[in-house]
């Protein structure tokens, strides 16, 4: 005997965890915006007492702080980054199959930037300021744009790696740099002297926010 039962529609979920992510990532940068705006006396206290303990070390150690200028300026510079996505996104298009993905990168990554400007002009957080600086930076402080690019940047050319099926050594390969890449930079920024660690830790947290809700559109919305 037949079962007259009529199966339910399947409606498509890939896209739920990556926006339940966004919004808990969202929340933690919302309240260390809040924080950072209202100069929160602890935080305050914390950043300074990292800072001071690792310009110290930066004016001792010029040969370590010479390096860190080579990456943070030439390696992981949001130039750079954003040029590698520019050309992954070209590669994209010649794939032909992939020009609505590579429309994605682009406007989630050039849509990070409008956002991370938008915040430190919104804040206008000053800089760390030495008697004895050893880098200079411009523009407000929060949230750090290195540790957002590089966020926002190895996150998506992650997440596109691992959609389009990378291999095992590449894909541990690929992760292994873009950890680095990303603390890497995050760490350059404080010894450098020209972001405070709060500045780091927000950049980080909007870059990885952003990553999620892009991952969810494309999810969501890819034709």
């Amino acid at each position: 005997m037949h079962s007259s039962s009529v199966a339910a529609p399947i409606r498509p979920t890939g896209h739920r965890p990556a926006a339940r992510l966004a919004v808990l990532l969202g929340v933690c940068s919302a309240v260390l915006l809040s924080l950072v705006a209202a100069a929160w006396r602890p935080l305050v206290e914390t950043d300074g007492d990292i800072s001071r303990t690792t310009h110290r070390w930066a004016v001792g150690e010029p040969g370590l702080t010479h390096a860190c200028r080579i990456l943070t300026d030439w390696v992981w510079d949001p130039v750079t980054l954003r040029l590698l996505s520019v050309a992954v996104a070209v590669w994209l298009v010649w794939r032909r199959s992939a020009v609505w993905t590579a429309v994605w990168l682009m406007a989630a990554i050039w849509g990070g930037t409008l956002v991370q400007q938008g915040l430190k002009a919104a804040v206008g957080r000053d800089r760390p300021v030495w008697p004895d600086p050893v880098d200079s930076a411009h523009y407000a402080a929060f949230p750090s744009g290195h540790a957002m690019t590089a966020t926002v940047v190895c996150g998506l050319l992650l997440w596109l790696l691992r959609r389009g099926g990378a291999g095992r050594l590449l894909w541990r390969t690929a992760v292994a740099a873009a950890s680095v890449s990303v603390v890497g930079v995050g760490l350059t920024r404080v010894w450098l002297g020209v972001h405070w660690p709060s500045d780091v830790v927000g950049g980080w947290l909007l870059g990885a926010t952003l990553v999620a809700g892009a991952v969810a559109a494309h999810q969501r919305w890819r034709p």
